[in-house]
């Protein structure tokens, strides 16, 4: 490695031994900075910053070590040679553990061995800063493709909103009387899983399902929907089929989440006595058991063409009579929870 610009700063409290290596090495191409002693050597390093060190151990006042210090706690990737005559290993050990690269005793028979010794410590460097560099790189290509992928993800999020939005209003207009159920049914499942303290991934779920949860409604006869008196059984086994229906439409569109089977499943319940399927408890998902209570209260707290709408208590005697038979206790206790809290907050949703 010659003449390469490169500095090298020699600290030795021995005049001959400065000037020895610091001669061999200004022959070989190098840059020499000369220090007689560890606090002048210091303060070259401090204003020269050179490319490598080579220092004594035992030098008055600031000895070898603690310039070793000194100098990993500034700068760690600048090489730093011992060159020392104690030749004792606990000395050895000392200087490594301190940020010595390497370690020459005195005296050096063979300058080109100390040659040979820097030029490998400079190469070592240099492929630390390239790795670094090449770290650094790959660093910001990683955080400009997560930047763009969050970008994107947040535009499918925002799209797959806006036709969430879309599908709930195409309902709405099928089923005029029940106006604004699905958002009212929404507004209050979210709640309830933020009671629960259930994940993001689950409350998003939530969001899209709750939405949309009576989809399937737009195959049912609209006579049926706006029917102002009881429906027949006959009637009835039609609109129970719009759970199905709903999954049907939901089970070919792409959602991150199981959205068309928390749809097919809002009206199952506990004890098996729900449809379409008849599932009992754990077979249920969360998900569906969340949104069969807002359901619930909303269906009891708002108008519908065969009566007028009724109390919000009346709701939540219905849930506590059944808490646990039909209804999943822990989703029945955290709406308990809010409304309790909330009481006059939820009753506004209804109005």
């Amino acid at each position: 490695m010659n003449d390469k610009g490169i500095s090298v700063l020699c600290i030795d409290d021995e005049e001959m031994i400065r000037w020895t290596i610091g001669d061999y090495l200004e022959d070989s191409g190098y840059n020499v900075f000369k220090a007689e002693d560890g606090k002048t050597g210091l303060k070259m390093f401090y204003k020269t910053k050179p490319d490598i060190i080579l220092v004594d151990l035992m030098m008055p006042e600031v000895d070898g070590f603690e310039v070793l210090s000194k100098v990993k706690e500034v700068s760690p990737e600048t090489p730093v040679i011992v060159i020392s005559g104690t030749g004792v290993i606990q000395d050895v050990i000392e200087a490594i553990r301190r940020g010595a690269w390497d370690y020459l005793t005195k005296p050096i028979q063979d300058l080109a061995v100390l040659e040979h010794v820097l030029n490998k410590a400079l190469e070592k460097a240099s492929l630390i800063r390239e790795n670094e560099n090449y770290r650094k790189v790959l660093e910001e290509k990683v955080r400009e493709r997560t930047l763009a992928l969050e970008k994107t993800n947040n535009q499918l999020r925002a799209n797959l909103q806006e036709t969430v939005k879309a599908l709930s209003v195409m309902t709405d207009k099928r089923d005029p009387y029940t106006a604004g159920h699905q958002k009212r049914v929404g507004i209050l499942a979210l709640s309830i899983a933020k009671e629960m303290g259930l994940p993001s991934e689950k409350i998003e779920a939530i969001s899209i399902a709750s939405l949309l949860h009576d989809i399937g409604k737009i195959y049912v006869p609209a006579e049926f929907l706006s029917k102002p008196t009881r429906l027949e059984y006959e009637e009835m086994e039609v609109i129970k089929k719009h759970s199905f229906m709903g999954y049907d439409i939901l089970i070919n569109i792409n959602f991150p989440f199981p959205i068309a089977d928390i749809v097919y499943q809002h009206h199952e319940r506990l004890d098996g006595s729900g449809y379409p399927l008849g599932l009992v408890s754990e077979d249920i998902l969360l998900e569906s058991k969340i949104i069969a209570i807002a359901d619930v209260v909303e269906a009891m707290s708002s108008h519908r063409p065969y009566r007028p709408a009724l109390d919000v208590e009346k709701a939540i005697g219905e849930i506590t009579k059944n808490r646990g038979k039909t209804y999943c206790p822990e989703c029945a206790d955290a709406f308990f929870k809010l409304y309790a809290r909330n009481s006059e907050e939820i009753k506004e949703i209804f109005k």
